[in-house]
């Protein structure tokens, strides 16, 4: 069972399995509940469409948030990335996933509608499209610009920045990563 978690494979279930073992009875009655209980105390919130355990979430009632500055983020865990970075204080909209027809994921799979109501409701100045850099995240970027741009021409549209990581050695960028960095270079 364990193997069936994502990046478990049959030596990390072993030591999981052994670590299980060591535990009292209580702990791990406590931790067969939690998850038992894990979807049916899980909400999703109404306002952004993030995984929280209060409907709306935090960050939805903030106050002190800038309700006009809305990131799209394909899921609740590239939400939380960004949030771990302690430097956006805008709002979000969970998108539910990326544009992919193989897949059969189309624009009426996803938040689509509830984006551009939330644009219209806050009265949103700039949307960040935080989406993968793969070609999934790049289409749903480009349909969803060109969404915003015709319902709300003057919201400013955008996209996170691409290039090299800190720390990275230019010899081991891959051409793409170079382009750009090259391409979206800032001044000093």
């Amino acid at each position: 069972m364990l193997t069936r978690l994502p990046a478990v494979g049959p030596k990390t279930a072993e030591r999981y399995v052994f670590w299980f073992l060591q535990q009292n009875s209580n702990d791990l009655q406590e931790f067969a509940q939690t998850i038992a209980e894990l979807k049916e105390n899980t909400l999703i919130c109404k306002s952004c469409f993030a995984v929280s355990d209060t409907n709306p979430c935090d960050i939805c009632v903030d106050k002190k948030r800038n309700h006009q500055l809305i990131s799209v983020v394909s899921n609740t865990r590239d939400m939380i990335s960004i949030e771990s970075t302690k430097t956006y204080n805008g709002i979000y909209l969970v998108l539910g996933g990326v544009l992919n027809p193989i897949k059969g994921i189309e624009p009426k799979n996803l938040k689509v509608k509830a984006l551009l109501e939330k644009i219209k409701e806050n009265k949103a100045t700039e949307v960040i499209l935080c989406l993968n850099p793969n070609i999934e995240g790049e289409t749903t970027s480009i349909y969803l610009a060109k969404q915003i741009k015709n319902n709300f021409p003057k919201v400013t549209v955008t996209k996170l920045a691409r290039g090299l990581a800190m720390g990275a050695d230019l010899e081991y960028a891959d051409e793409q990563t170079l382009n750009n960095a090259l391409k979206f270079r800032n001044k000093i």
